[in-house]
């Protein structure tokens, strides 16, 4: 079996946005959670905000490199990201898909 594969979508805004973006982010857990959540090979799936960086981050865990790709295309996924941009924020890309190195944790 292949190690997984983490997947890492970072956004950065102004501090002054960040607190709208924060919310926006919490409010698109309600569409975006069923659609992933039955996604073939999701093995964990973060949403972040970090208020001293300005960032909000997705992270999530696949079984392969294609079903982390997954999220490329999910429609829901990418209405929610120009939402965000209309709101000032700035994805970085590309997004990363990283080969796992080592693990630990309770299921290491």
């Amino acid at each position: 079996m292949s190690e997984p594969v983490i997947r890492v979508s970072i956004i950065r805004c102004d501090a002054t946005r960040f607190a709208l973006l924060r919310r926006m982010m919490l409010e698109a857990e309600a569409d975006l959670r069923p659609g992933i959540e039955a996604m073939p090979g999701l093995l964990a799936f973060y949403a972040g905000a970090d208020e001293a960086t300005s960032s909000l981050i997705n992270v999530s865990v696949w079984d392969t490199l294609e079903h982390a790709r997954q999220l490329d295309s999910f429609q829901p996924m990418l209405d929610a990201g120009k939402r965000f941009v209309a709101e000032g924020a700035r994805f970085e890309r590309p997004i990363m898909n990283h080969a796992s190195l080592w693990r630990c944790g309770q299921r290491a």
